[in-house]
């Protein structure tokens, strides 16, 4: 009997989220940090959850299958082998980690049904990176294509390599725990004093303040890398085997400096330190990219796993590694592997090819604001909010209005973005030719590390007007150049603090140009209609079909999920305007800051 109705859940180490599938079309997905408003959070996506089964009109016990993301009879295999090769250090994990195995991971059937209120209902479980790779291949638009997964760890593996082909994916070669390019990037990412899961972006984005001085350093003592891209670690600079930190003292003596405190100054050993590792990286996956392409001879790759999300890497690998197409799935992360667990688990029971177009419907899956709702309108109004209502088309011929003056706008309308990317319906956008703009959003909106970039979102008729790109990138997960004939000159000095680096006027789109002259371009068509709208207007306006586009969040914070959460972060912020639903916001108008 054909499975109609899928729901994959991830949950339990970090970013817990629920995704469901009806006759083979992913219907809603989303993290449960956006219903919760805790980033990151890990525990059971009952909000995620009861969002997918509303959007797909069921109720839980119409779902043929649930399906966890990751088997946690190997990841305990995993846990106990490699705690006991290390003991007596690792006695204090052992102790820290037994009592929730022994009482609720072992029995984790048994957990969800409870957590799910459900009986004699079948609970399924995949392999992590099998679930990784079924988000990566089933939406993507191949009928073939290479597979390669990349992150810190699954239940043993870290990275694995394979082809997917009709209805069917098969994993070929794995590397497996502790050698693991995710753990050795959050390693540095903690080392330059960033968190781990969260800071890694930043760790990326310092990285071409810098030069890479210690990659042979780190490929001399750290790791042995062979020419397939896998490598072996050493494991006596790490610690995360058996103990909390992820590194140890040998790590800190092998560079000359303890791990950097948080939120002290940067220093220009900082940006070594991350051009280093970000070097290494890229160095390591373009080796593995190309050793599957010689593998496979498959003419197209797809990749999920969080270390795909480095989209510094994955622009290097669109270019240099031999594949004609690269695609990586938007949310390639561990939330994106209840997505993939359930694609995985319907198309193995149905056995239908997948359709070879783009199956993430733009990555618009989430919570949708309605335009035009009488019960957002009373629960805006009881905040505070004063409005003018306007017809779509309007709507954004005025939002261009205000960016070509300058004035940072929040639009958060239709369904949210599946993904760590706002891609234009919870976004903040702003004027990319305007040499203020990042520094006004970094400081007084995002209250983020002021040498963050920002991403252009750009017409995609116009993107190879303004970078160096021969496809479309409409999730925003690769870098492109900026073409040379818009750069300007700027002077380099090694004396110079990272603040004044940033003020450097770099091309004439200087709100989207980073250090090294690279953008992580997003490109928008007329099925992104309020998005492309804006940009149109933008055009005709400026004559420049590009803009800024962030997430509509502060630091610290998931991005915004409903109509509320939106008028609350405008209003804790410097943000001039806000679009919610069909709804136009002044800032000056407004009623003031009672409720929010």
């Amino acid at each position: 009997m054909s499975k109609r109705i899928v729901l994959g859940i991830s949950a339990y180490y970090h970013d817990s989220a629920a995704a469901i599938v009806r006759d083979g079309k992913i219907v809603a997905a989303a993290q449960e940090e956006r219903f919760t408003r805790v980033k990151g959070d890990a525990s059971f996506p009952h909000h995620a959850v009861d969002y997918c089964l509303r959007e797909c009109k069921v109720p839980i016990e119409d779902v043929d299958d649930i399906v966890f993301y990751e088997d946690p009879l190997k990841k305990f295999e995993r846990l106990l082998q490699s705690l006991h090769w290390v003991m007596p250090r690792s006695l204090v994990a052992f102790l820290y980690a037994m009592p929730k195995w022994l009482t609720e991971n072992l029995w984790l059937e048994r957990v969800i049904a409870r957590e799910l209120g459900v009986r004699n209902k079948r609970i399924l479980f995949r392999d992590h990176h099998v679930s990784h790779a079924a988000s990566a291949f089933y939406p993507s638009p191949f009928a073939r294509a290479a597979i390669l997964t990349v992150d810190g760890a699954g239940e043993w593996s870290t990275a694995a390599w394979g082809t997917g082909e009709g209805s069917r994916i098969q994993l070929r070669r794995h590397m497996v725990y502790p050698n693991s390019l995710g753990l050795l990037y959050s390693a540095f990412t903690f080392y330059a004093g960033f968190k781990i899961n969260e800071g890694e972006y930043k760790l990326m984005g310092l990285a071409p303040y810098g030069t890479p001085r210690f990659a042979d350093l780190i490929k001399r003592e750290l790791l042995c890398i062979h020419d397939n891209g896998s490598f072996v670690m050493n494991q006596r600079y790490f610690s995360y085997t058996h103990g909390v930190r992820t590194i140890n003292r040998r790590f800190e003596a092998l560079f000359g400096r303890p791990a950097r405190k948080p939120e002290s100054e940067i220093t220009r050993f900082d940006m070594d330190i991350a051009a280093s590792i970000q070097s290494v990286t890229t160095e390591i996956l373009l080796k593995m990219a190309r050793h599957v392409r010689g593998e496979t001879d498959c003419e197209n790759l797809v990749l999920a796993g969080g270390v795909a999300l480095n989209v510094v890497a994955m622009g290097t690998l669109q270019r240099e590694a031999g594949f004609a197409r690269v695609w990586v799935q938007p949310a390639a992360g561990d939330a994106g592997g209840a997505l993939g667990a359930a694609l995985s688990v319907w198309y193995e029971e149905n056995e239908r090819p997948a359709p070879q177009r783009d199956g993430m419907n733009g990555s618009f899956l989430g919570s949708n604001i309605k335009r035009d709702s009488k019960r957002d309108d009373a629960l805006l109004k009881s905040l505070g909010g004063v409005w003018e209502p306007m017809k779509p088309g309007a709507l954004a011929e005025q939002a261009a209005s205000l960016i070509a003056r300058g004035k940072i706008v929040g639009v958060a309308r239709d369904r949210a973005e599946w993904g760590p990317r706002a891609l234009g319906n919870r976004s903040i956008l702003a004027s990319a030719q305007d040499p203020e703009t990042q520094y006004k959003l970094n400081v007084k909106i995002k209250r983020r590390e002021s040498f963050r970039p920002f991403a252009p979102m750009v017409l995609a008729k116009d993107a190879q007007k303004y970078f160096d790109m021969k496809t479309d990138s409409p999730y925003m997960l690769f870098t492109y150049p900026v073409r040379e004939e818009r750069r300007l000159p700027v002077e380099t000095d090694e004396s110079m603090g990272i603040y004044d680096i940033v003020k450097q006027r770099r091309s004439d789109i200087p709100a989207v140009t980073h250090v090294d002259f690279s953008a992580r371009v997003q490109t928008v068509d007329e099925s992104s209609d309020f998005a492309y709208g804006v940009l149109s207007a933008l055009k005709k306006l400026t004559g420049c079909g590009v803009m800024v586009n962030t997430s509509f969040n502060v630091r610290g914070e998931p991005i915004v999920n409903t109509a509320q959460d939106a008028y609350r972060c405008f209003m804790a912020t410097d943000m001039d305007y806000a679009v919610i639903g069909n709804r136009l916001f002044d800032k000056a108008k407004q009623k003031g800051r009672e409720g929010v």
